[in-house]
């Protein structure tokens, strides 16, 4: 391929895959360091065009990922991810509608689940992959990636679950013995 069709070829996968590929960060690594790791991608990529395949999302969505475990490590990712789903997962106010609250309990459970659930989950809920693309983009093969993906589906249904829901502490009932009470 010549360097000017390779130069066109790289642009268009840009402009077409970024969003995901940015999406895919924030959801990996939080929007602090979505830039980072969506321009670290795109640099792998340009680096190594001549291994980029036809179909390119599942590559790039497996660069990302290799860049978020090698550049930071649990802990950091960790946190950031659980402070962006704790602004989004904001109790909602009585007048909206039962979209928004379901949103938000939706995203409250994701945050009570591990980070490699979350991964299966989003990979073909938020990403839009097939479940052999996730496979490939989480380095296991399709079979592997559905027994991982209705495990991770049971315990996201467990966190949804009313008696998993953090609720708030009831006042202590106050119970007066008849000495008290004559008092």
């Amino acid at each position: 391929m010549n360097p000017a069709d390779a130069d066109r070829r790289f642009t268009a996968i840009y402009y077409e895959h970024h969003p995901q590929v940015y999406a895919y960060a924030v959801s990996r690594a939080g929007r602090s360091l979505a830039d980072d790791v969506a321009g670290e991608t795109f640099l792998i990529a340009w680096r190594k065009f001549d291994e980029v395949p036809a179909t390119p999302l599942p590559w790039l969505l497996g660069v990302a990922r290799n860049v978020v475990r090698r550049r930071y490590d649990a802990e950091v990712r960790q946190t950031a991810l659980a402070a962006e789903l704790r602004t989004w997962a904001q109790p909602a106010h009585r007048d909206v509608a039962d979209g928004v609250t379901e949103k938000a309990a939706m995203l409250a459970a994701l945050a009570r689940l591990g980070e490699d659930d979350r991964e299966l989950l989003t990979l073909v809920a938020w990403h839009g992959l097939t479940a052999r693309e996730a496979a490939r983009v989480v380095g296991c093969s399709t079979a592997a990636y559905a027994v991982r993906l209705h495990r991770a589906r049971k315990r996201l249904q467990q966190a949804l679950a009313p008696s998993s829901r953090p609720t708030r502490p009831r006042p202590a009932a106050i119970t007066l013995t008849s000495k008290e009470y004559s008092r």
